[in-house]
């Protein structure tokens, strides 16, 4: 028809249809924004790699050793903090010391039980004598004013007939770590004509040899004013360190064991933190499944703690942590051990290995594995061949690192007491970080204005007194760079004490042994751990980031992130 539309309205678009169309217009909207949603959840899913820990602020891994996270990890060049720098004090255990009113005699008081001196003046000294005993327990707490004595052994004879040992635990009287020390000095003792005793010298740090030997766990001591048992859970300085490898007793005891050992993966030759990091996630799965973790003792030692610049394979873990309180407190054996055992016993006993390649695979997962061993072997591509991503997502909540087992080498700590010692534990420590940092003007731009001599005086003032023996620890290679503070203090600095690293000392013929006679060198994660640990035990300590400079400690505009 004539003026009628060439477009024919379809049965669609009648007005009785409208309300029907609408709605299923919106259901078709809704299921196609639903589509596009899983859509792009799915691409998310398929390519979102989880954050490096790598490559977190380089405060993640303080906050974390401080709070209660156990996920996050750096890596960093500072010496890791162990299980000993958590430990909260006993009050009740470090309160209760031995005071001079608690020693009976005085020394002037003490007269041998001879009716006659004459022709005895100079016989032998009886050490084993009870007033001997207290004249010298009187005179070490005259003597050593900084410290706090909390038990003392029995005196036996010294290296001449005038001279006699002893040993005492002890600790510093202003000390924040929650450890003991236990030292041992030669005492050369007169009689006088009138049979009096008198202490006319005492020995050096650990010069009283005689008396080193450990007391025997049922064994009484010499005096102790409150028994503690077991050192109240606390770390115990200078005993003697009995970290030989365990060993298995037996076949029936091997074959009746569970074990869970982890190979390969790219963690050799990180950085310390990065490696206990990696350790510990190990030890934590291991003590998860109930099984005895097999380690291997063998560091390969990151270059930046070498003086050739180079990683060095064939370090020692026995060097840097104490392995005697670790095979104490938990379930661990030397790889090498281990693999002999397996080697004799396996076939004949019909032992079982599960193998795990994938670190996705929880220690969850691994519960109910009969096995008698379990390994994770761990591939070449990083960061996934990381042992501590084994500890990541869900097994973050379930499997806790095991930061308690782990503490620093006491021969190193024991180094750290000898200094202290010889300073009396009465001297004021500054820390003065320079090297790299305070050439690099770009990132920290007043640091070595602020480090500088002058400036160091001159902020030091208001802090430090005048003529206070000053530990100063520095990565700044040059000490003479630090003569201008001689002027006020009496400065010290870590290589004044070679001697007790050197080919003469305790420490060499010790580490020679694990080493299987060639000599171990005192390398650069041992400098900074003991130059960091004389440093936390001065009385005042002075930080460069946070008191001497206002340059941040991770670079320009860094410091809130580092608190953060």
């Amino acid at each position: 028809m004539l003026g009628r539309s060439t477009l024919s309205r379809t049965a669609s678009f009648r007005p009785e249809n409208l309300g029907q169309n609408a709605l299923a217009m919106i259901g078709n909207l809704c299921f196609t924004m639903f589509v596009l949603g899983v859509l792009i959840f799915t691409i998310i899913a398929a390519t979102y790699e989880p954050e490096d820990p790598l490559f977190h602020p380089s405060a993640k891994i303080t906050s974390f050793l401080t709070s209660q996270s156990n996920a996050t990890f750096k890596s960093d060049d500072t010496v890791v903090k162990t299980g000993e720098d958590f430990m909260a004090l006993n009050q009740t255990v470090v309160a209760t010391f031995i005071n001079a009113t608690d020693v009976e005699y005085k020394e002037e008081s003490v007269t041998e039980t001879v009716p006659n001196c004459e022709g005895n003046v100079d016989s032998p000294i009886d050490c084993t004598d009870p007033e001997v005993f207290h004249l010298l327990m009187s005179k070490a707490i005259d003597h050593f004013k900084d410290i706090h004595f909390y038990r003392f052994g029995k005196a036996v004879r010294g290296d001449s007939d005038n001279a006699c040992d002893m040993a005492w635990r002890f600790r510093p009287k202003e000390g924040k770590t929650a450890a003991f020390y236990k030292d041992y000095r030669r005492f050369t003792i007169t009689r006088s004509a009138n049979c009096t005793l008198s202490v006319v010298s005492i020995g050096d740090y650990h010069s009283g040899v005689n008396a080193r030997k450990k007391r025997k766990r049922n064994q009484k001591p010499g005096f102790e004013k409150m028994p503690v048992k077991d050192n109240a859970g606390l770390l115990v300085v200078g005993e003697a360190v009995n970290d030989t490898l365990p060993v298995i007793e037996s076949e029936n005891s091997f074959s009746r064991g569970r074990y869970l050992i982890y190979m390969g993966g790219g963690d050799r030759c990180k950085s310390m933190n990065h490696f206990l990091w990696s350790f510990l996630c190990a030890l934590g799965e291991a003590q998860y499944l109930n099984r005895t973790l097999v380690m291997d003792l063998t560091i390969c030692l990151n270059s930046m703690y070498t003086s050739s610049n180079q990683d060095e394979e064939g370090k020692d873990f026995r060097f840097y942590f104490d392995f005697e309180h670790l095979k104490e407190a938990a379930s661990v054996l030397d790889k090498e051990q281990f693999w002999s055992d397996w080697n004799k016993w396996q076939k004949k006993d019909g032992l079982n290995l599960y193998l795990v390649e994938d670190f996705r695979v929880t220690p969850m997962k691994l519960s109910e594995v009969k096995d008698s061993l379990i390994m994770r072997k761990f591939g070449s591509v990083e960061p996934d061949n990381y042992w501590y991503r084994v500890c990541e997502g869900e097994t973050e909540s379930v499997v806790q690192r095991p930061w308690h087992l782990l503490w620093k080498s006491r021969r190193l700590l024991d180094i750290v007491s000898a200094i202290a010692s010889r300073l009396n534990w009465d001297y004021d420590a500054v820390h003065v970080e320079r090297g790299e940092k305070a050439r690099n003007k770009e990132l920290w731009p007043n640091l070595d204005a602020d480090t500088s001599p002058d400036a160091l005086i001159s902020t030091l003032a208001d802090k430090i007194e005048n003529g206070r023996n000053v530990y100063i620890a520095t990565n700044e290679p040059d000490t003479s760079f630090f003569n201008p503070l001689k002027d006020k203090y009496s400065t010290h600095f870590l290589d004044e004490y070679k001697d007790l690293w050197d080919e003469k000392s305790e420490w060499y013929s010790e580490t020679m042994k694990l080493n299987k006679g060639a000599a171990v060198e005192f390398d650069g994660y041992m400098r900074a751990s003991v130059d960091t640990e004389v440093f936390l035990r001065g009385k005042k300590q002075i930080e460069t980031f946070n008191d001497l400079t206002n340059d941040c400690k991770d670079g320009i505009n860094t410091c809130n992130a580092a608190s953060s």
